[in-house]
């Protein structure tokens, strides 16, 4: 008899600081049925998300015994939110580092606070302003792009619709790799996804196209289309 596979087992995750970035993030993750406990010094904050998440509970990040109390050392992932308050940013974050959290990201308000963050080593220093800045800047400045996703390392990926131009013309004919330095990595055509690999798929006039690159070489291309 074959052994029973074991049932993976979800990640948990504590998001304090329940503004703006630290709400939503908890909302989603909480409708896509993570165990979610949220933390704030502000009882109205906590109040909001009580029937959202998990758990929600008052306390203060600052605070490492209470953040142990809230049984924070517990959990897979812990997101800090905190907003203007930078002392309470960093004391939070050398906090849950502390209580031996294994994945933890930070929202950093700016540059400085970003490198003042980045000394203590969390898994990642998040500037959602910045972030969404560059997003939309990318959209405005060609409207064919549809999304834009920084993977890191310099390499992003573009959702390009497809105009009439280039409608009937297959992937191989747009010659990305030799001439921009670009892969097609495949093409959305309503809800069905298809492959590009061999470079023979015919393009049609609104299938949303996904390329992999550099941002500079992904621009010339968008904008030479």
């Amino acid at each position: 008899m074959a052994p029973k596979t074991e049932k993976k087992r979800n990640r948990t995750f504590v998001i304090i600081g329940l503004g703006t970035v630290g709400s939503t993030v908890a909302t989603d993750l909480a409708r896509s049925g993570n165990h979610v406990l949220g933390i704030d010094i502000n009882e109205k904050s906590v109040a909001a998300l009580s029937d959202v998440l998990s758990e929600a509970i008052i306390a203060d990040g600052r605070d490492e015994e209470a953040l142990r109390e809230a049984g924070v050392d517990k959990y897979d992932v812990a997101l800090i939110a905190i907003g203007e308050d930078l002392e309470a940013n960093i004391l939070c974050t050398m906090n849950v580092k502390m209580l031996g959290v294994k994945t933890v990201w930070v929202k950093a308000i700016n540059k400085t606070h970003h490198r003042i963050l980045t000394k203590l080593e969390p898994d990642r220093v998040i500037l959602p302003e910045q972030e969404i800045g560059q997003h939309i800047a990318q959209k405005l400045h060609n409207p064919a792009v549809r999304d834009y996703l920084s993977l890191g390392n310099g390499m992003h990926v573009i959702n390009l619709e497809v105009p009439e131009s280039m409608a009937g013309k297959t992937i191989k004919s747009l010659d990305l790799e030799k001439s921009h330095e670009l892969r097609c990595l495949g093409i959305l055509r309503g809800s069905e996804f298809i492959g590009c690999d061999t470079g023979t798929v015919t393009m049609e006039a609104s299938d949303k196209i996904l390329i992999l690159g550099r941002r500079q070489n992904l621009r010339d291309f968008s904008d030479g289309i």
